[in-house]
């Protein structure tokens, strides 16, 4: 191998570049809501089916346990986790109008969209 291959395969130099690697898989956003639909939770998840499960199963103590957060409304899919976080945090960031607006747009009647392990597909 040349000094020049040697050298743009150093990580020291991709470091320099600053060069940043993202990890690949699926990852998903999610939004849930309780039986009235008066409540809503964003979170984000690298299995939508077993985190809808969790949820259901009451298994994660906090929030969406104590208000009941466990209706599947609205999901979006990625490639990078840095991607879904950063979704996240700007759908966290929106007025609760600006949230239903997004969910009205793929699920106006907010049915429940997780059905036994099944993920339904609304896009």
């Amino acid at each position: 191998m040349s000094n020049a291959v040697r050298h743009l395969l150093n990580v020291s130099h991709v470091n320099y570049l600053n060069v940043k690697i993202m990890k690949t898989g699926v990852y998903y956003i999610y939004i849930l809501s309780n039986k009235n639909n008066t409540v809503l939770y964003v979170g984000v998840t690298n299995d939508l089916t077993r985190r809808c499960y969790e949820h259901k199963a009451k298994l994660i103590k906090g929030f969406t346990k104590k208000y009941n957060v466990d209706k599947l409304v609205y999901y979006e899919m990625f490639d990078f986790i840095e991607m879904a976080i950063n979704r996240e945090k700007q759908i966290k960031g929106y007025s609760r109008q600006k949230k239903d607006s997004l969910i009205d747009k793929v699920n106006p009647e907010r049915k429940e969209l997780y059905h036994d392990g099944v993920i339904e597909q609304v896009f």
